[in-house]
């Protein structure tokens, strides 16, 4: 599997990525994804943004953020870390 793969709708990225950009060790991440505590939202780009997905994952502190292009290759990364604050509600909002 390469580190991001689109197949039939689905979006698979491979958990080390994840993980680290959410400063958690891969093992905790599953964990954490099934308890609900870690979230995501995949957004597929219109006009001129078509080619583009932008993937966003949610921690209790922290934000991360990954674009890439219709092959998987990542154009951009992006993390932010609220440290001890709980991550705002509009930190989870898409397009922000």
């Amino acid at each position: 599997m390469k580190a991001i793969e689109f197949e039939n709708g689905i979006v698979q990225i491979d958990a080390a990525i994840v993980a680290e950009g959410l400063g958690l060790a891969p093992s905790l991440l599953q964990q954490e994804m099934r308890a609900g505590r870690i979230t995501s939202v995949a957004e597929r780009g219109i006009d001129g943004d078509r080619g583009r997905h932008r993937l966003s994952f949610f921690s209790r502190h922290r934000r991360f953020r990954v674009v890439v292009d219709d092959t998987g290759v990542v154009l951009q990364r992006s993390s932010v870390d609220f440290g001890d604050s709980l991550l705002p509600k509009s930190a989870h909002k898409p397009g922000r």
